[in-house]
Protein backbone atom coordinates (compact mmCIF):
# COMPACT_ATOMS: atom_id res chain seq x y z
CA UNK A 1 0.00 0.00 0.00
CA UNK A 2 1.32 3.71 -0.78
CA UNK A 3 1.87 5.70 2.09
CA UNK A 4 0.19 9.37 1.15
CA UNK A 5 1.11 11.48 3.87
CA UNK A 6 2.93 14.58 3.06
CA UNK A 7 1.26 14.33 -0.96
CA UNK A 8 -1.29 17.00 -1.89
CA UNK A 9 -2.91 16.14 -4.99
CA UNK A 10 -2.89 19.54 -6.71
CA UNK A 11 -1.78 19.48 -10.16
CA UNK A 12 0.18 22.88 -9.83
CA UNK A 13 3.35 20.35 -8.26
CA UNK A 14 4.83 20.28 -11.39
CA UNK A 15 4.14 23.95 -11.87
CA UNK A 16 6.35 25.00 -8.47
CA UNK A 17 8.82 26.97 -8.59
CA UNK A 18 12.74 25.97 -8.21
CA UNK A 19 15.73 27.27 -7.79
CA UNK A 20 18.31 26.46 -10.24
CA UNK A 21 22.04 26.46 -9.32
CA UNK A 22 25.09 26.38 -11.14
CA UNK A 23 28.05 23.48 -10.86
CA UNK A 24 29.54 25.84 -8.41
CA UNK A 25 26.23 26.55 -6.22
CA UNK A 26 25.67 29.86 -8.06
CA UNK A 27 22.24 31.22 -8.97
CA UNK A 28 21.10 30.60 -12.19
CA UNK A 29 17.39 30.41 -12.38
CA UNK A 30 13.71 29.82 -11.64
CA UNK A 31 12.08 26.87 -13.37
CA UNK A 32 8.94 24.75 -12.60
CA UNK A 33 8.88 21.60 -10.62
CA UNK A 34 8.47 19.81 -13.84
CA UNK A 35 11.62 20.94 -15.57
CA UNK A 36 13.33 20.17 -12.53
CA UNK A 37 12.28 16.59 -12.27
CA UNK A 38 12.77 15.95 -15.80
CA UNK A 39 16.58 17.60 -15.63
CA UNK A 40 16.93 15.18 -12.50
CA UNK A 41 15.64 12.13 -14.50
CA UNK A 42 17.97 13.10 -17.47
CA UNK A 43 21.16 12.72 -14.76
CA UNK A 44 21.74 16.68 -15.32
CA UNK A 45 21.17 17.89 -12.06
CA UNK A 46 21.13 16.79 -8.31
CA UNK A 47 18.30 17.99 -5.26
CA UNK A 48 19.67 19.95 -3.22
CA UNK A 49 16.41 20.73 -0.78
CA UNK A 50 13.19 19.25 -1.32
CA UNK A 51 10.44 20.59 -0.73
CA UNK A 52 7.67 18.93 1.95
CA UNK A 53 5.66 18.28 -0.55
CA UNK A 54 5.28 15.28 -3.16
CA UNK A 55 4.58 14.83 -6.53
CA UNK A 56 2.95 11.32 -7.79
CA UNK A 57 2.98 9.61 -10.95
CA UNK A 58 1.23 6.24 -11.76
CA UNK A 59 3.87 4.25 -10.68
CA UNK A 60 6.31 6.54 -8.39
CA UNK A 61 5.87 9.34 -5.84
CA UNK A 62 9.13 11.99 -5.97
CA UNK A 63 9.67 14.49 -3.18
CA UNK A 64 9.09 18.26 -4.74
CA UNK A 65 11.88 19.77 -5.20
CA UNK A 66 12.88 23.16 -3.92
CA UNK A 67 16.42 23.52 -4.72
CA UNK A 68 18.37 21.08 -7.52
CA UNK A 69 22.02 21.81 -8.63
CA UNK A 70 23.34 21.35 -12.31
CA UNK A 71 26.32 18.90 -12.71
CA UNK A 72 27.81 21.15 -15.15
CA UNK A 73 28.96 24.37 -15.48
CA UNK A 74 26.94 27.02 -17.56
CA UNK A 75 28.36 30.46 -18.60
CA UNK A 76 26.35 32.75 -17.43
CA UNK A 77 26.31 36.01 -20.25
CA UNK A 78 27.46 39.42 -19.39
CA UNK A 79 25.75 40.84 -22.32
CA UNK A 80 23.14 43.46 -22.65
CA UNK A 81 19.64 41.85 -21.80
CA UNK A 82 17.59 42.13 -24.76
CA UNK A 83 14.26 44.47 -25.01
CA UNK A 84 10.81 42.31 -23.24
CA UNK A 85 7.95 43.30 -21.89
CA UNK A 86 9.01 41.73 -18.64
CA UNK A 87 12.49 42.84 -18.65
CA UNK A 88 11.22 46.80 -18.87
CA UNK A 89 8.84 46.31 -16.45
CA UNK A 90 11.64 44.78 -14.05
CA UNK A 91 13.91 47.40 -15.09
CA UNK A 92 10.78 50.29 -14.12
CA UNK A 93 10.13 48.45 -10.81
CA UNK A 94 6.58 47.33 -12.20
CA UNK A 95 5.90 51.65 -11.53
CA UNK A 96 4.07 53.65 -14.29
CA UNK A 97 7.14 56.06 -15.34
CA UNK A 98 4.69 58.97 -15.72
CA UNK A 99 2.46 58.78 -12.59
CA UNK A 100 4.15 56.57 -10.06
CA UNK A 101 1.26 54.24 -9.75
CA UNK A 102 2.29 50.80 -9.09
CA UNK A 103 0.70 48.03 -10.87
CA UNK A 104 0.87 44.63 -12.67
CA UNK A 105 -1.55 46.16 -15.40
CA UNK A 106 1.36 48.11 -17.54
CA UNK A 107 1.91 48.79 -21.02
CA UNK A 108 5.10 49.91 -22.92
CA UNK A 109 5.15 53.41 -23.88
CA UNK A 110 7.54 55.12 -26.54
CA UNK A 111 8.37 58.41 -26.00
CA UNK A 112 9.61 59.26 -29.02
CA UNK A 113 6.58 57.51 -30.60
CA UNK A 114 7.11 55.11 -33.19
CA UNK A 115 4.82 57.54 -35.63
CA UNK A 116 7.19 60.12 -35.49
CA UNK A 117 10.25 58.26 -35.94
CA UNK A 118 10.77 56.67 -32.46
CA UNK A 119 12.82 53.48 -31.71
CA UNK A 120 11.79 50.27 -29.99
CA UNK A 121 14.83 50.05 -27.68
CA UNK A 122 15.90 50.36 -24.03
CA UNK A 123 16.24 54.73 -24.50
CA UNK A 124 13.01 55.01 -26.17
CA UNK A 125 10.72 52.82 -24.01
CA UNK A 126 9.11 53.16 -20.31
CA UNK A 127 6.61 51.46 -18.56
CA UNK A 128 2.73 53.18 -18.51
CA UNK A 129 -0.28 52.87 -16.88
CA UNK A 130 -3.18 52.61 -19.51
CA UNK A 131 -4.59 55.51 -18.22
CA UNK A 132 -0.83 57.62 -18.98
CA UNK A 133 0.02 55.62 -22.31
CA UNK A 134 -3.88 56.86 -23.25
CA UNK A 135 -3.10 60.79 -22.39
CA UNK A 136 0.17 60.36 -24.04
CA UNK A 137 -1.25 58.66 -27.28
CA UNK A 138 0.86 59.41 -30.21
CA UNK A 139 2.24 62.71 -28.98
CA UNK A 140 5.73 63.36 -27.98
CA UNK A 141 6.51 64.66 -23.72
CA UNK A 142 6.42 68.45 -24.82
CA UNK A 143 2.78 67.88 -26.82
CA UNK A 144 1.23 65.62 -23.92
CA UNK A 145 2.28 67.66 -21.29
CA UNK A 146 3.44 64.66 -19.51
CA UNK A 147 6.44 64.04 -17.40
CA UNK A 148 8.80 61.03 -16.91
CA UNK A 149 9.96 60.44 -13.67
CA UNK A 150 13.43 59.25 -14.54
CA UNK A 151 15.05 58.79 -17.83
CA UNK A 152 15.03 55.32 -19.81
CA UNK A 153 18.34 53.99 -20.04
CA UNK A 154 19.51 50.14 -20.90
CA UNK A 155 19.79 47.96 -17.44
CA UNK A 156 23.00 47.02 -16.57
CA UNK A 157 23.52 43.66 -17.20
CA UNK A 158 23.15 42.12 -14.37
CA UNK A 159 22.89 37.91 -14.52
CA UNK A 160 20.83 37.93 -11.15
CA UNK A 161 17.78 40.15 -12.64
CA UNK A 162 15.38 37.39 -12.61
CA UNK A 163 15.40 37.40 -8.77
CA UNK A 164 14.44 41.27 -8.82
CA UNK A 165 10.85 41.83 -7.35
CA UNK A 166 10.24 38.54 -6.47
CA UNK A 167 9.19 36.66 -3.36
CA UNK A 168 12.16 34.46 -2.27
CA UNK A 169 11.35 31.39 -1.20
CA UNK A 170 12.78 30.77 2.55
CA UNK A 171 15.17 27.74 1.76
CA UNK A 172 16.87 29.42 -1.31
CA UNK A 173 18.18 32.17 1.22
CA UNK A 174 21.46 30.42 1.88
CA UNK A 175 21.96 30.19 -2.14
CA UNK A 176 21.20 33.94 -1.88
CA UNK A 177 22.85 36.13 -0.07
CA UNK A 178 21.83 39.43 -1.24
CA UNK A 179 18.21 38.50 -0.06
CA UNK A 180 18.77 36.86 3.41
Amino acid sequence: MIELRNEIPDKNNVKSPVLLLNQNYQPLNICTARRAISLMGLGKAEPIINSSRNIRSATASLPLPSVIRLYYMVKIPTTNRRLSRQALFFRDKFTCQYCSKKTRQLTIDHVIPRSKGGLHVWENVVSACADCNHKKAGLTLRESELKLKASPKSPSPNPYYIFQHRNIAEEWKPFIPWEA
